[in-house]
């Protein structure tokens, strides 16, 4: 089955514990230049002049949850077969 990890990139603030918790290693963090991403895998935003990109590989996630659970911000939902399954803290 394929999940997909839908970030609230805007309030992200890429201190990296989603990509530490992931035990699949699904996730990468990355700091790059904006206009050298031309991939759509990445989801990136600028924050204090750097941009923060978060790699998602849907084919190595579990769907366990677990980078949603680790998200200090709350701003990590989990998906798959087309269902929105929010795992954020309630």
């Amino acid at each position: 089955m394929a999940f997909s990890v839908h970030v609230n990139i805007e309030r992200c603030t890429g201190c990296g514990n989603c990509v530490a918790a992931c035990p699949v290693n699904a996730l990468e963090l990355h700091s790059v230049d904006p206009a050298s991403t031309a991939s759509t895998e990445k989801i990136y935003v600028v924050q204090n002049g750097a941009a923060i990109s978060l790699d998602f590989k849907d084919e190595l996630c579990a769907g366990c949850g677990v980078c949603v659970e680790a998200c200090p911000m709350d701003v990590i939902t989990l998906s798959g077969k087309g269902e929105d399954r929010s795992m954020a803290h309630t």
